[in-house]
């Protein structure tokens, strides 16, 4: 099995696209073959926002998927912007679809970028949480975090969703212009507790290394 990594967060809107683009981008200089799926995207009304920005990037990275289209990218998709539970109307996941996906991906790939919807415990079915998912794919995970007030608590609380599931994985906060007062309120705990602050904007080639040798 080729390498898996899933990326995913504390909440929506934390920067998983935006982080993913990058690793896509880091992993291609160190010369390997990239490749990206987003098994679910919810809110898509004309086409897959976020489907469509991954299409581009890896289309540039890597020249042995030009002929892909936004559907190998993004394999299930819902038009209420809500979890896919939600959105879904409870409809069973179709995991063999998205294993089929990653595995096609897998053959004109070294790495696979696995992107997420929202946080860890969006359901994605009565059975079945996005945490779950990262399981079921046999992935390893990259946790994107935020830096403004609240961060401590909602880093916290996913590492140890991940810990609970034996699914190895490291921490990247995705700090953004107006996240001034990170380094005084909240980089200070993760410092006195030993954790590596990984900036995703600062970072990136270290947290690539990180994630391959995970």
């Amino acid at each position: 099995m080729k390498k898996r990594i899933f990326i995913t967060a504390t909440n929506t809107d934390i920067g998983k696209t935006y982080t993913t683009k990058l690793l896509l981008k880091a992993f291609a200089a160190r010369g390997l073959k990239v490749g990206v799926i987003k098994p679910i995207e919810t809110g898509v009304v004309d086409y897959p926002i976020d489907g469509e920005a991954l299409l581009e990037c890896v289309k540039e990275l890597n020249p042995k998927l030009w002929s892909i289209e936004v559907e190998d990218i993004v394999p299930i998709t819902y038009t209420l912007p809500a979890a896919p539970f939600v959105a879904s109307d409870n409809m069973p996941l179709d995991l063999k679809k998205i294993v089929k996906k990653i595995e096609e991906m897998e053959a004109s790939s070294d790495i696979v970028i696995i992107e997420g919807a929202g946080g860890l415990y969006v359901p994605i079915d009565e059975q079945t949480m996005m945490i779950d998912l990262i399981k079921l794919l046999n992935a390893k995970a990259l946790l994107v975090t935020h830096c403004s007030l609240g961060c401590i608590n909602d880093t916290l609380l996913s590492q140890k969703a991940l810990e609970a599931k034996q699914i190895p994985h490291i921490v990247a906060f995705n700090c953004r212009d107006d996240d001034d007062s990170f380094s005084v309120v909240s980089e200070p705990y993760f410092i006195k507790t030993g954790q590596k602050v990984l900036k995703v904007g600062d970072d990136i080639d270290s947290i690539c290394e990180l994630l391959y040798n995970l």
